[in-house]
């Protein structure tokens, strides 16, 4: 239900920007032929999509070696305390006189 509620200004506000923003541009891409017609709304809403993803992958990477290592030494942590439980636990000596 808070997701419907946070996204429902953002939809409308979408609707809102492709209705006013109807007129149709030209994208070419320079070392391509040619180019297609689109409505200006979809041009500007496809290029924040693709900004969105972009940023999204820039953010994720470099986190992903930090995910690998937290992983490792948790396993690693695991490992050991499974050996220090298995191990016989050690005679307390009394302090040397």
């Amino acid at each position: 239900m808070l997701r419907l509620i946070l996204a429902a200004p953002l939809l409308l506000l979408a609707v809102l920007f492709a209705l006013s923003n109807r007129d149709s541009v030209h994208l070419s891409l320079w070392p391509v032929p040619g180019g297609v017609d689109v409505p200006l709304s979809l041009a500007m809403l496809g290029a924040l999509a693709v900004g969105l993803l972009f940023g999204a992958l820039m953010t994720w990477l470099p986190g992903l070696a930090l995910r690998r290592r937290a992983r490792r030494a948790e396993r690693l942590a695991a490992l050991l305390e499974d050996r220090l439980r298995a191990r016989p636990a050690a005679p307390v000596l009394p302090p040397p006189a």
